[in-house]
């Protein structure tokens, strides 16, 4: 049995235990996904500027593996699918359905929110089959020479790739 001195000294050790570990866990926790101005070498980091997408995209390919994929071009020939996107919202023309929603833009990461979608029944449904599966996985933009999108799963091997149209002129 302790006495009252004994369970003081228990006490104060305890409470430091407690602050020794709050100290370690802050100090780790603060660091934990944060990036400094520079790097160890002394390289100014620049913040990724949002990806300019707005506009409108045909669909040339929704992959979800090396063996998985589907291209619209070749499921419904003739037919252009295409996707267009304003400042906060997504819309998807496909061969006879559209889908539309919002979407949040920072950086390169994307995350496109559910939306509304028409359910007519169509001769070819694998566009609007795959579309619907891959959306809700899509978290990244990358883009080339502002022509070309791929939008990116986060969890997946999974993409879309988009292309900006080309108007001739005469």
């Amino acid at each position: 049995m302790l006495n009252r001195t004994g369970r003081l000294v228990k006490m104060k050790k305890e409470i430091l235990s407690v602050f020794v570990a709050s100290v370690l866990v802050a100090s780790c926790a603060g660091s934990v996904g944060k990036r400094s101005d520079t790097d160890t070498v002394g390289i100014q980091s620049q913040p990724v500027a949002d990806a300019d997408i707005v506009g409108q995209w045909y669909i040339e390919n929704i992959v979800f593996n090396d063996s998985d994929y589907v291209r619209p071009g070749e499921e419904v020939p003739g037919v252009v699918q295409h996707m267009v996107f304003t400042d906060s919202t997504y819309s998807i023309m496909t061969n006879c359905n559209s889908i539309s929603g919002e979407y949040v833009l920072r950086g390169d990461s994307i995350s496109l929110g559910d939306g509304a979608m028409t359910e007519i029944a169509c001769d070819n449904m694998a566009v609007e089959d795959a579309l619907r599966k891959i959306l809700p996985e899509i978290a990244t933009v990358d883009m080339e020479n502002d022509s070309v999108v791929r939008l990116n799963c986060g969890s997946t091997a999974g993409y879309i790739v988009l292309s900006k149209p080309t108007f001739e002129t005469k």
